[in-house]
């Protein structure tokens, strides 16, 4: 069971959040234009690392904000939690 720190609430058991996919996809810049394989890898296919991994989760039982987390998807351990607004500790996608 992990113990997630909401930016907002703080330390949380993780029943209280919902995960959000994979953090930092940027939507594309002229969606009319794509084909149905680009929406079709945009909205499905994602990054799937050994190692740190940067997600979006959302407080859903607490404020309902939307945070993202850098998780070690190896050891399960929780790096960093920072607000949407914030970069990517690190600096790395």
């Amino acid at each position: 069971m992990l113990l997630i720190s909401c930016p907002w609430c703080g330390p949380r058991d993780e029943t209280e959040y919902h995960y959000g996919g994979q953090a930092h996809v940027p939507y594309p810049q002229t969606p009319a234009d794509l084909t149905d394989e680009q929406w079709a890898e945009y909205v499905f296919y994602r990054d799937n690392p050994k190692g740190p991994f940067a997600e979006r989760w959302v407080h859903s039982t607490g404020c309902r904000r939307w945070f993202n987390v850098l998780r070690d998807t190896v050891s399960n351990e929780l790096l960093a939690i920072y607000r949407l607004d914030e970069p990517r500790p690190g600096g790395n996608r």
